[in-house]
Order: structure tokens, then C-alpha cells, then sequence
């Protein structure tokens, strides 16, 4: 199934806007091993807010790792695996923002990055599933704080 949002979106709370949605298209990614959306249209109240444009782009974009990474061969001696590779995949938002008044627009950009030992995969998916159930949880649930964090510094 893999990374597939349905459109429109709904935005998570933050302070200025008013049930925001965001109508997105799917994209050319950057590279092979990614999936880019990109949004078209905005809903609800979001005064200023922009859609994507080439000068101020609006995307989401999802990666895999272009070679996925596997265990290597346990100490015969000790049984233990002495380097569990990562395998990482990324979810990245850009936005094109306006850093002052007369001047080029500039990119804003969200990371995640989620980095799975090799294995876990197949041994202990329900606590990988937690762990990005917790993430994305506090995520959306402190979406407004978050954002209003990163606007007035304040933690």
C-alpha cells in the first residue's frame, strides 16, 4: 500500500487557521526511491497561505532507502551481531515562505526521519507501529504548540 494520502487533507490545529485542508496532487519526486505530493488548493481559513508554485513550493514527500539493509552474520564465538544496520525512511513537508518584505522567497522544511533496525521489521513490527503511533500522536495532538513554538521561540 505504502505512502498514499487521500486529498483533500485535513491540517492538524494551529493558531491563525480555521479547519484547514489542503488539496494535493501527486508529483515528481526528486529521485526514484520517493513519492511527492503537492498541494493545489487550501481550504478553509488560512489568510496568506499559499499553494504550490515553482517559486514557492508546497510538497510532501515520502522516501524509502534505495537499497534496504540486512543483518549481517552473528560472532560465531558469541552469538551476537556486532553492527545492526539502519534502514531509514524519511517524510519531508517544503514550503516556499518570504523571510522579509522585497526579498526571494526562501524553503522551509519539516524532517522525519525513522530509522529501523534491520530485522525489526520481521521480529517486532507492533512496537515499531507504537513507537510511530506515539510520534505521530504527540504530533498531531500538540500540532498548535508545536507551531506556535517554532513562531515565538517559546518551549
Amino acid at each position: 500500500m505504502g505512502f498514499s494520502p487521500s486529498s483533500p487533507v485535513t491540517g492538524g490545529a494551529q493558531t491563525g487557521l480555521t479547519s484547514p485542508t489542503y488539496t494535493i496532487v501527486s508529483a515528481t519526486a526528486p529521485d526514484t526511491n520517493g513519492k511527492q505530493f503537492a498541494v493545489t488548493a487550501l481550504g478553509g481559513t488560512q489568510t496568506g497561505v499559499t499553494a504550490h508554485s515553482v517559486a514557492r513550493p508546497f510538497t510532501t514527500t515520502a522516501w524509502i532507502p534505495k537499497t534496504f539493509k540486512v543483518l549481517g552474520t552473528p560472532n560465531p564465538a558469541t552469538g551476537v551481531i556486532p553492527n545492526v544496520p539502519n534502514n531509514e525512511y524519511k517524510i519531508i513537508t517544503r514550503k516556499g515562505v518570504l523571510p522579509l518584505v522585497d526579498q526571494p522567497n526562501k524553503v522551509a522544511h519539516v524532517t522525519t526521519t525513522i530509522a529501523v533496525p534491520a530485522g525489526a521489521d520481521a521480529t517486532d513490527p507492533e512496537d515499531i507501529r507504537a513507537m510511530l503511533s506515539l510520534h505521530f500522536g504527540i504530533l498531531s495532538a500538540e500540532s498548535a504548540d508545536i507551531g506556535d513554538m517554532v513562531i515565538d521561540g517559546l518551549l
